[in-house]
């Protein structure tokens, strides 16, 4: 696993540059209180690895900006696309004047993933309040529109923006969507709305899209505390922390839940934000950050990975749960 001595890791996600998967992830010091203060003392580490499990630590890819800067506050979690030679880091920005309640999406670019500018443009992405809720600390602790993750229609060739956010209305335990954008060139986008439906979650965060095959995966993870009062009361239903999945059959869906068990999860919120990753002989992995342990102690390091089955119907199990599928523990 990658455990950085000085800090904790959470959120992460990964570029590949031939043989090298080069892993960004938000890191925080560990000598602060309270592992609860990391979101706002927070900057995007980065580290490379050609097995996923050894991994080199390299110099920081980005801090938060000078004051007044759009992300002078804090850096969030984001995605990487290559495009024309360029590599394009979308990330959450916050505010200190705003106390990082509002959370927009901000571009830095390179041509090596080692250094990085940040776009001068930056913020890029804004919630749009026809369709996606502003902030109203009544109703919910911040403005979520945050986690982008970016990748290219496989059809279309069209950019797409998959991101954390919440709709304007309903119940607020239960308004949580992912939202979608659309641009031709990383730089202008277009808010669209929502690609999934409210009424599960107050919010869906970290996803993450992937083909497979013929089908398409979208996955996101939610603690056991956000889930709605809704989704609580349907029968056999348990609130867990951990990484959850959705399937459809076209690039865009409509998505759909296969089951109310997530793909790891667990009432002690062991494991958060996984991704599935090709690993090098091809093989489906999942990797993801080890969070707290039964007594509550937060770890903040990142988990070897773990082989992914497929089963005809084209659900996901973690290998090393296969026994006990449709169990709420996880194999780490």
């Amino acid at each position: 696993m990658l455990q950085l001595p000085d800090k904790w890791l959470w959120d992460f996600w990964l570029a590949q540059d031939g043989p090298d998967y080069h892993l960004f992830f938000l890191q925080a010091s560990r000598s602060l209180p309270d592992p609860e203060l990391r979101h706002t003392h927070v900057s995007i580490g980065h580290a490379v690895s050609q097995d996923l499990r050894n991994w080199q630590v390299l110099p920081d890819a980005i801090r938060p900006g000078d004051a007044g800067a759009w992300d002078d506050y804090t850096t969030w979690t984001g995605s990487i696309i290559r495009h024309e030679g360029l590599w394009f880091m979308f990330y959450t920005g916050g505010r200190r004047a705003e106390r990082g309640l509002v959370q927009r999406i901000g571009l830095a670019t390179s041509s090596d993933l080692i250094r990085w500018q940040k776009h001068a443009a930056s913020p890029l992405l804004l919630a749009e309040p026809r369709w996606y809720e502003q902030l109203d600390t009544d109703v919910w602790p911040d403005q979520a529109w945050r986690d982008p993750c970016v990748f290219r229609h496989p059809e279309s060739g069209e950019f797409q923006a998959l991101i954390t956010a919440r709709v304007p209305y309903g119940p607020a335990d239960a308004r949580g969507v992912i939202a979608h954008a659309t641009s031709t060139d990383l730089l202008h986008w277009q808010v669209r709305p929502p690609l999934t439906e409210p009424g599960e979650f107050g919010h869906m965060e970290v996803p993450q899209w992937v083909p497979i095959g013929d089908r398409y995966y979208l996955l996101f993870c939610a603690q056991a505390g956000v889930q709605s009062a809704r989704r609580r009361q349907r029968p056999g239903v348990r609130a867990v922390t951990g990484t959850y999945c959705l399937l459809a059959d076209a690039p865009l869906g409509p998505f759909r839940a296969v089951t109310d068990v997530p793909l790891a999860g667990d009432e002690a919120g062991s494991t958060y934000a996984g991704k599935l990753v090709r690993g090098p002989a091809g093989q489906w992995l999942y990797l993801t950050s080890l969070q707290y342990d039964a007594r509550g102690v937060f770890h903040g390091t990142l988990a070897d990975p773990v082989p992914v089955e497929i089963d005809d119907g084209g659900h996901l199990h973690l290998a090393a749960n296969t026994a006990r599928r449709g169990s709420q523990s996880v194999p780490f």
